[in-house]
């Protein structure tokens, strides 16, 4: 028997008669013979609200009391979602992540899975039940809970595909799939009917929020065929597959845009073995994710470290860095007010000029770029914030990503 993981974010179970159609679109598919398991996060901005009480309580929340909170968000919509399953005349049970032991490690926030008992699922599935799994969130070996960071409930989906080996895993959003940009920022952007793992990977690290990076990592190291679908509309969305040679036709595939970044400076350093490592090593210890970093010699002694963060991580990485230069000596700086834009696609593999290109158009859209970042399918530039959404749109014109198989060789 086929078996698909669907997974429903919070705007697609925002409220009852959404929570209803996305029942009758999982009842669809258990009557058209699947084994079907269902993955939702919390309801609707319920995350968001979670959050602002726990502030309001506290300056600085606890990370494991701040996800013992913020598990139950997801705890009312399973239970939801199976009494509207249930009505709809489909057996269904729900599940937290602890009751079907989707155990992680012991990094609160962003915890990352290791293993998932999957036998109770095949149990109630060989019933005849659909599942209802708690996305988000797991336990650890000691039983506390976890949760996997904003987002979360894609690991949770794709992993579940992963161990059960599904034949998809459709991840129901608001929107209709993965875009050249996004459509609110570029309203000429086009959807793709497919995108390789490393594409949507880059797309997803470097700003567009359509699925978690971590679950396209899942998909790629396990071969999970991944569709992303709107919830409220039908017709087929994007196909997340492995990269195909016709793939490297086309320069670029889309432009993303993360719109809050903060730049940690670590000026004067002693440039000498050991320094480098210090500083990521005690960043790493607080679970903090850095993306891009950039190391240039000033003197033959001293150097200057500079590094990019989520804006929301700055106010923990700050002590941090500040104990360190206090420790080793050096300065810091921290700048707010930056945006990074960055232009993916497998073409450029095997295609020169892109960057170039990009370049140009942003220096006719009088944007100045203040670092440049790179990979074998990605380039980013850090600029000011305000110039964002005048760059994404800049760089998506110039590579014609409005039209299909603009900019092949």
């Amino acid at each position: 028997m086929t078996m698909i993981v669907q997974k429903y974010g919070g705007t697609s179970i925002a409220d009852v008669d959404k929570i209803k159609r996305a029942a009758r679109r999982v009842c669809a598919a258990r009557r058209a013979d699947c084994d079907v398991v269902v993955v939702v996060s919390a309801v609707g901005k319920a995350t968001d609200r979670l959050i602002e009480m726990a502030e309001e309580v506290c300056d600085a929340p606890p990370r494991r009391e701040l996800d013992m909170l913020l598990a139950t968000g997801e705890q009312v919509s399973i239970a939801l979602m199976a009494m509207a399953l249930q009505s709809d005349g489909c057996e269904a049970v729900s599940y937290t992540g602890g009751q079907i032991a989707i155990r992680t490690d012991t990094a609160f926030s962003s915890a990352r899975i290791r293993s998932i008992d999957v036998q109770r699922i095949r149990r109630d599935c060989e019933a005849g039940r659909v599942v209802i799994v708690a996305g988000f969130q797991g336990v650890t070996e000691e039983g506390e809970i976890t949760t996997l960071g904003r987002g979360g409930s894609d690991i949770t989906a794709v992993a579940l595909a992963a161990v059960l080996d599904a034949d998809a895993c459709e991840l129901y959003t608001d929107v209709a799939g993965v875009f050249t940009c996004d459509p609110r920022i570029v309203p000429n952007a086009r959807r793709l009917d497919r995108i390789s793992y490393e594409e949507m990977f880059e797309m997803a690290s470097t700003g567009s929020g359509i699925i978690h990076p971590r679950a396209v990592l899942f998909g790629m190291k396990y071969g999970v065929p991944i569709h992303i679908r709107h919830s409220q509309q039908e017709g087929e969305g994007t196909y997340v597959v492995q990269e195909t040679p016709a793939m490297e036709d086309i320069l670029i595939s889309g432009v993303a845009l993360k719109p809050e970044i903060g730049r940690v400076t670590l000026s004067i350093v002693p440039h000498k073995p050991g320094v480098v490592a210090a500083v990521f090593s005690a960043i790493a210890e607080a679970d903090i994710l850095v993306d891009d970093i950039i190391q240039n010699e000033i003197t033959r002694d001293t150097a200057t470290i500079s590094f990019t963060v989520e804006h929301a991580d700055l106010a923990d990485v700050k002590p941090i860095v500040e104990s360190l230069c206090a420790k080793v000596g050096g300065e810091l700086t921290i700048d707010v007010g930056l945006a990074k834009v960055s232009a993916v696609g497998v073409g450029m593999k095997s295609h020169a000029g892109v960057a170039a290109k990009m370049f140009q158009a942003l220096a006719e859209a009088n944007i100045n770029i203040a670092n440049i970042t790179t990979s074998e399918i990605k380039i980013s530039v850090i600029i000011d914030k305000a110039d964002g959404e005048a760059a994404a749109l800049a760089i998506h014109n110039a590579f014609g990503l409005d039209r299909s198989g603009a900019c092949r060789e």
